[in-house]
């Protein structure tokens, strides 16, 4: 079996005869000779090596075609418009019917946006990125290292090329590595010199932490970035709030803002006095009114409007991409005078509590993982949990939906602290939690609604007045 490159236009790109349709647009070709128009047909129909293509050529053109016709090549695969494949061919079958067999290994597909013009294949031993990253896409198990636009698509017979590349190897075909290394998926240097350990800018870097942090900061990478509705044909937009739960509720006061107002400290008292407090006063609780003051100043719904898309917006206090709103806040209560134990859920367009759960283990577990967070010699006395609505954001926006979630978390933190402090409240915000804990005790799927966010609260310790 002798591995083979091969060319064909994009999934996407069909040839009219006169020009290339593009997902539906319309790319002219200047003059094309009929060498070239034949070697295009070729490329449509299928996948085709460089011999082929030159045959097809030079027997409309001549020889002197040739030259044409590789610059208007490079001209495709700069424009991105050519996906590259390794062919393996062979023969089987008895004497006299003897049959080629011709199969694609692997295959470099563009997955957002550039050029597929390939590289050459490492003269030395080579090994797959520690940041590669394998998943099942169509079917097929396909690699692709972060901020490319380009992923390499295994057959499944070849999917081994991953074990036999998992150690620096001379084992892999040379046309297989020259895809590999267009996809940015082999590591730099070599076994002498191993830049993804030994140098900072690499080794500093979780696999998973800089897949994120490329696919949501590099457009190109991606086939859709931003607010392009991926779900818009599937399935309907979900309210701007939950439904009511049905269950026991704690109404809230409305504080009144305009005494509020003139009695709160300047703004920059509140910056500077703002600091996480580890410690709550449990001879004096929070209170029902000092909790419904934090919610309803920090997170109430002000109103509401419908998008240009149907979708139905929200205005709070704090900012929120496209106006969504999808973070909801489960006040998780241990000691509030007013408010009994439990898991509670802030409707934002009611200021009133819901309950979601009574205290038991898997509201104590939530309880207990949280006071280790935040280094508390007790309980907390309210743990807000927050959480996101995670179809509110991914129905409309794209590759940027789950850090559009998370700079959210930020805004809202910043200003669940601003408040509380204002308040002479203790707040600390946490850097993780658990999902999964989360889901146990709200009965929540994680998939629809989970936790991305953590912060505690109680009153004030005298000593912190």
């Amino acid at each position: 079996m002798n591995p083979t490159l091969v060319s064909r236009l994009r999934r996407d790109v069909s040839f009219t005869g006169e020009h290339l349709d593009v997902a539906g647009r319309a790319v002219e070709l200047r003059t094309l000779t009929p060498g070239q128009g034949a070697a295009l047909k070729l490329l449509a129909d299928g996948d085709h090596d460089d011999a082929e293509l030159a045959v097809a050529v030079t027997a409309l053109d001549g020889e002197s075609g040739l030259l044409r016709w590789h610059m208007l090549l490079r001209g495709l695969n700069a424009s991105g418009l050519v996906e590259h494949a390794v062919r393996e061919g062979g023969r089987t079958g008895e004497v006299g019917e003897i049959r080629q067999i011709r199969q694609i290994i692997a295959r470099l597909r563009l997955v957002g946006r550039g050029a597929t013009l390939l590289a050459p294949a490492p003269a030395g031993p080579a090994r797959l990125s520690r940041f590669a990253e394998a998943r099942i896409v169509d079917g097929m198990p396909t690699l692709q290292a972060p901020g490319r636009h380009l992923a390499v698509e295994l057959a499944p017979r070849a999917a081994g090329l991953i074990g036999e590349l998992a150690a620096w190897s001379t084992g892999v075909p040379a046309p297989v590595l020259r895809l590999l290394a267009t996809a940015g998926l082999l590591a730099p240097g070599g076994p002498q010199e191993d830049v993804e350990t030994t140098e900072r800018s690499h080794a500093q870097w979780h696999p998973g932490d800089l897949a994120f942090h490329a696919r949501t900061r590099t457009p190109a990478s991606a086939s859709g970035y931003g607010g392009t509705h991926p779900l818009g044909d599937r399935f309907p937009p979900e309210p701007v709030s939950p439904a009511p739960a049905g269950t026991r509720t704690v109404a809230l006061p409305v504080p009144d803002l305009e005494r509020i107002a003139a009695a709160d400290p300047s703004f920059t008292e509140v910056l500077e006095r703002r600091r996480s407090i580890r410690a709550h006063d449990m001879d004096a609780p929070i209170t029902l009114d000092q909790l419904g003051e934090l919610l309803y100043r920090s997170l109430r719904r002000r109103g509401t409007m419908t998008g240009g898309d149907g979708q139905e917006l929200a205005d709070r206090p704090y900012p929120s991409g496209g106006a969504v709103h999808e973070l909801e806040v489960y006040p998780l209560v241990t000691a509030c005078e007013g408010v009994p134990a439990g898991l509670w859920h802030y409707a934002t367009d009611r200021h009133e509590l819901e309950l979601v759960a009574e205290p038991d283990k898997a509201t104590a577990a939530l309880v207990s993982e949280a006071r280790g967070a935040a280094m508390l010699e007790a309980d907390p006395q309210v743990v807000l949990l927050v959480a996101a609505r995670f179809g509110r954001v991914m129905w409309k926006y794209e590759t940027v939906a789950y850090p559009l979630v998370l700079k959210h978390v930020g805004v809202l933190y910043q200003t669940l602290y601003l408040v509380a402090t204002a308040m002479n409240l203790a707040v600390c915000g946490l850097g993780g939690g658990d999902t999964a804990a989360f889901a146990t005790a709200s009965g929540r799927d994680p998939l629809l609604e989970g936790t991305v966010g953590e912060l505690v609260l109680g009153s004030r310790p005298r000593m912190e007045g």
